[in-house]
């Protein structure tokens, strides 16, 4: 049995909460003590029921011809890509083959890709890699914006207090950084400018082409985190006129533990991984051939399907929000109207017109089969609100109460039905108009 309490982080719901879902505890669980007791062992109320993923901005399944691409990396070629011997030889060519896959897709050169672990080591190794040779110039200012994710807000309010200055530029009602504030944040001190493709939350697009514009005009280094637009939407480093670019493989159908950055040739950057020579010298430590293999083909396929993948998540995207529109008039919906994501709707329920529990509304969701997010941080069983919202001007308690669902490949016309019929029930159940 799982008790569903106030200091469990996995699954919050405080007792307050246990009072205003369902009347009658679902089968397999009870209640005492104002806490809800649910059985989390096969069989379970929640596995019986058909589940709806709902929350492909976190991550994504892998694709089962990525999973067959990887096995022989995993098993008969297994060697080290820096071995000299056969063995080695055959890891190597996957290696940079994958490479070379990748960097194709981007419109770059093969040695301007190197592999990481993650979109968040991607993000530090920007940061912090530029940072480090910035003093040696007499700079020390970075720019950047408050939509950011935390792998660029946290290596900024570190490097914060290694004597570095950050400027957090506004964005505006959709999420979006306008040019025109990147332009008069810019000083003689300014090493770096990062901006993220689009915001993982509100699904936000900005304008990189210009923003880089701006940032070259003041030979300053520019940044940009890809790693939710990538296989998205086009990603051409040539045509967004980046130094630098983060990607991410478990956001398109890929493997989890591994990630890109795109270091365009010319551009200074000091490694964090000390150790070997890997990776061009950039990043010490055994290169993981089976993960880069799998990230190349992720990539591949994405780049096959995108066109009418975005057709396909533009229509569900539309009806899902049409659906939303009619039943709910309390509902505010996050993120420029044209110029977003196809996957993400992102929507707040007006609290000066309804007051309804975000960890209620997002458990109930759960119960119901539905995995969707809030896009907020959940620490110690307590929602937070939005750092994102908030940037974009909505009031604390209506970011609070928030739903992100987020689209993919398994998505159907009848996933979004059902969960609109579910959030319908919830609401009238949970939530109290004002």
């Amino acid at each position: 049995m799982r008790c569903i309490a106030s200091g469990d982080p996995a699954a919050a719901i405080s007792s307050k909460i246990g009072g205003i879902i369902a009347s009658k505890a679902p089968p397999g669980s009870f209640r005492g003590g104002g806490f809800l007791f649910v059985d989390v062992r096969e069989p379970s109320y929640i596995s019986r029921m058909r589940k709806i993923y709902m929350d492909h901005t976190a991550t994504t399944p892998l694709d089962p011809e990525v999973f067959e691409a990887m096995q022989p990396y995993f098993l008969e070629k297994f060697g080290n890509a820096s071995s000299v011997h056969s063995f080695g030889r055959e890891a190597r060519v996957a290696l940079d083959s994958s490479r070379d896959a990748l960097a194709a897709l981007l419109g770059a050169q093969s040695g301007e890709i190197s592999f990481v672990s993650s979109g968040t080591e991607a993000d530090n190794f920007a940061l912090k890699g530029v940072a480090a040779l910035m003093l040696e110039e007499g700079k020390n200012h970075i720019v950047t914006s408050r939509g950011e994710h935390h792998a660029i807000l946290e290596p900024c309010a570190y490097l914060s207090r290694t004597g570095f200055t950050a400027t957090h530029l506004p964005v505006d009602g959709s999420g979006r950084v306008h040019v025109g504030d990147v332009r008069q944040a810019m000083n003689p001190r300014t090493g770096i400018v990062s901006v993220m493709h689009a915001n993982n939350e509100v699904g936000s697009i900005n304008p990189i082409a210009e923003i880089a514009r701006v940032a070259r005009e003041n030979k300053t280094v520019f940044h940009s985190d890809a790693v939710q637009s990538f296989g998205k939407i086009p990603v051409n480093v040539t045509e967004l006129g980046v130094d630098l670019l983060s990607l991410s493989a478990h956001k398109i159908y890929g493997p989890k533990g591994i990630g890109a950055i795109y270091i365009r040739r010319g551009v200074e950057i000091e490694r964090l991984m000390h150790g070997g020579g890997q990776e061009r010298g950039r990043r010490a430590g055994t290169e993981n051939v089976a993960l880069a293999v799998g990230f190349a083909k992720a990539a591949s396929l994405m780049q096959k399907r995108m066109r009418a993948e975005h057709r396909r998540l533009t229509g569900l995207k539309t009806r899902f929000r049409s659906m939303l529109e009619e039943r709910f008039p309390f509902l505010l919906f996050n993120g420029h109207p044209t110029e977003s994501l196809p996957h993400i709707l992102n929507v707040s329920f007006d609290s000066a017109k309804i007051e309804i529990d975000g960890e209620a509304l997002l458990f109930n969701l759960d119960l119901a089969g539905i995995a969707a997010t809030s896009g907020s941080a959940c620490s110690s069983g307590s929602i937070e609100p939005s750092h994102v919202l908030i940037a974009m001007g909505r009031d604390i308690e209506t970011a609070k109460a928030t739903i992100r669902f987020s689209m993919g490949a398994s998505t159907t016309d009848d996933d979004i039905d059902q969960s609109v019929s579910a959030l319908e029930r919830i609401v009238n159940r949970i939530g109290r108009k004002r």
